[in-house]
C-alpha cells in the first residue's frame, strides 16, 4: 500500500510536493524535445534510446549510492516485469505524440488524477470526500485553463487514445514501482524499473528491426537533436521518474498525480525563458491546481478527516 498523507510528520509534506513539482517540471520540458526528436526517429527507436540512455545514467549511481548488496540483492524479476509494462506506456506516449502533437498529451494527462484516485479506492481504501472531489474538480478546470481550451482540436482521435492508454499504464506502473520493493530507497525503485523497461524496449526493437523497422534519419539529426535527447532522456525520464517515485510514496500515487495538471505552465515557463511570451492565464490556471492540490489534501482544512 501506498503511503497515504495521513501518516506523514507535516513537516515532510512541503518536501514531498516540492519534489513532485520538480518532477513535472522536468517532465513538461521533455514534451518539446520529444517534438524535436519524433520526426526523425521511428517511436520504438526512440523509447529504446530514452530509457536505456537513462537506465544506463541511474544504474552506477544506485550501486554508488546503495551499495552492490542492495543491487544484487534487489528483486529484479519482478523489476523486469513492470519495467516492461511502463516501456508499453512510454513507447504509447510517443507514438500519441507522433499523430497529434504536445498539447493533445498534456491534456490528455490530465485524466491521470482520476485513474490514480481510482486506483487508491479500489485497491488502498481511499475515502472519496466532498474535498477530493472538489480538489480533482479544481485541478482539472486549472489545467484546463492553462491549456487555453480549445486548443486540442489540433491533435488526432487515435493519437489522444493513445496518450490515454499511456497514462493508465503509466499511473499504474507507478504504483507498482512504490510498492512492489519495500527493501528498496526511492533511487533503488527507480532504477530497477527503468532498467526493465529498456531491456524490453531494446528486445523490441531488435525483434522489430530484423523484421525492417526503418533507422533513424542520421543526416537530419545533429546538434539540436543530440541536445533535445539529452532533456528527454536524463531530464525528462530519469530525473523526472527519481523525483516522482519519491513524491508517490510520501502522498500516494492519486495526490501526486494532481501535479501534472500544472504541466502547461511549466512548458510556458521554459519557453519564457528562451524568449516566448508569459501568459497571465497559465499562471491562473497553475494557481487553481495548487489550490486544488491544497484543498485535495486538506492543507486549508487541517481539522477535517483526511480521505
Amino acid at each position: 500500500m501506498t503511503v497515504t498523507p495521513a501518516t506523514l510528520p507535516p513537516s515532510s509534506l512541503p518536501l514531498a510536493h516540492l519534489a513532485c513539482a520538480a518532477s513535472m517540471l522536468v517532465w513538461a520540458a521533455g514534451l518539446p524535445a520529444a517534438d524535436l526528436l519524433i520526426p526523425h526517429m521511428p517511436a520504438l527507436t526512440l523509447t529504446a534510446a530514452r530509457m536505456g540512455l537513462a537506465a544506463a545514467a541511474l544504474l552506477p549511481l544506485w550501486w554508488l549510492i546503495d551499495g552492490s548488496r542492495a543491487v544484487l540483492g534487489a528483486a529484479w524479476g519482478i523489476g523486469l516485469l513492470i519495467g516492461a509494462v511502463n516501456s508499453l506506456g512510454a513507447f504509447g506516449l510517443i507514438l500519441g505524440q507522433a499523430r497529434s502533437d504536445a498539447v493533445t498529451v498534456a491534456i490528455i494527462s490530465a485524466v491521470m488524477p482520476i485513474v490514480g484516485m481510482g486506483i487508491e479506492v479500489v485497491f488502498d481504501g481511499r475515502r472519496i470526500t466532498p474535498a477530493l472531489i472538489l480538489g480533482i474538480g479544481l485541478s482539472l478546470l486549472g489545467g484546463l485553463i492553462a491549456l487555453d481550451g480549445g486548443a486540442a482540436g489540433r491533435g488526432t482521435v487515435l493519437g489522444a487514445l493513445l496518450a490515454f492508454g499511456s497514462i493508465v499504464i503509466f499511473t499504474f506502473g507507478s504504483r507498482l514501482t512504490v510498492t512492489a520493493y519495500p527493501g528498496l530507497s526511492p533511487l533503488g525503485r527507480t532504477t530497477i524499473t527503468l532498467c526493465g523497461g529498456a531491456l524490453a524496449s531494446l528486445v523490441m526493437l531488435a525483434l522489430a528491426s530484423a523484421f525492417g523497422l526503418p533507422a533513424p534519419d542520421w543526416d537530419s539529426l545533429g546538434l539540436p537533436e543530440a541536445g533535445a535527447m539529452l532533456v528527454y532522456a536524463f531530464a525528462a525520464l530519469a530525473l523526472s521518474q527519481l523525483l516522482w517515485i519519491i513524491s508517490v510514496g510520501r502522498l500516494g500515487i492519486g495526490l501526486a498525480s494532481l501535479h501534472i495538471n500544472a504541466t502547461p505552465f511549466y512548458v510556458m515557463l521554459i519557453l519564457f525563458a528562451v524568449g516566448g511570451p508569459w501568459l497571465w492565464h497559465q499562471v491562473f490556471g497553475a494557481a487553481l491546481v495548487v489550490l486544488g492540490v491544497m484543498i485535495a489534501q486538506g492543507l486549508l482544512h487541517p481539522a477535517r478527516t483526511r480521505g
